[in-house]
């Protein structure tokens, strides 16, 4: 299978995880999106989605699909997205497409988290090689944008180099900033690191609230992956 057929195929085994009437998180991005398509197609499944950005929300509604806010619904027993980078603990990097603060607030708020990935997202660790980003994939940075700047240096001093998404603003009217070359040995530790730092409202790593269970799109087919 090609790649854009691996994430049509776990999109659509995410589905085994469902069962009618629930409430289910969403996340963002191309795999989320194929994994809409999949609910549209099976509208008996979901009575409210809760979405993590403006896109996604956008893309259930057109699907027919129910959107409710946390406070709406019940808690998503559900939560599914997909991942830049996904280490042998079901730890995460998430962001590149810029709702990471949505993103972990849904899956926190969630009973379980299906990460619906290709099989190039799986790496040995978190600062690891992956398919799209050989030197390993950078940890997004939700920002105040007054606190860029600083933000910035504090990263540089941790020994990480800086990208600003220069024009780009989130939903929630953050600036976002990609650190790459930062040891992840520790995510856990990293992840709290970099949320104490002043301006910082989230980051990408998902290690506290990581993947209960990936499914992972090989040639071969969908993969189950669980924490070693």
């Amino acid at each position: 299978m090609t790649r854009d057929e691996q994430k049509r195929a776990v999109a659509k085994a995410a589905l085994a995880y469902l069962t009618p009437g629930m409430t289910v998180g969403v996340g963002t991005g191309s795999t989320a999106a194929l994994f809409i398509e999949q609910l549209a197609a099976r509208p008996e499944l979901v009575a409210a989605a809760v979405p993590s950005s403006e896109v996604t929300a956008a893309a259930l509604r057109a699907a027919g699909i129910r959107v409710a806010g946390l406070d709406e619904a019940p808690a998503p027993a559900v939560y599914v997205d997909g991942a830049d980078a996904v280490d042998p603990q079901l730890r995460l990097i998430k962001g590149a497409g810029g709702a990471l603060v949505r993103e972990k607030v849904v899956a926190s708020a969630s009973q379980f988290f299906v990460c619906i990935v290709d099989e190039s997202k799986l790496t040995d660790r978190l600062d690891g090689s992956t398919g799209d980003h050989p030197e390993g994939a950078p940890v997004p940075l939700a920002v105040v944008p007054m606190a860029a700047a600083p933000v910035a240096e504090r990263l540089r001093a941790l020994g990480g180099s800086v990208a600003v998404r220069r024009g780009y603003v989130s939903d929630d009217g953050l600036a976002i900033l990609d650190v790459a070359g930062l040891d992840l040995s520790d995510p856990e530790r990293v992840e709290a690191e970099l949320k104490a730092i002043p301006g910082v409202v989230e980051c990408g790593i998902f290690a506290r609230r990581r993947a209960d269970v990936v499914l992972a799109g090989a040639a071969s087919g969908v993969r189950t992956v669980v924490a070693s």
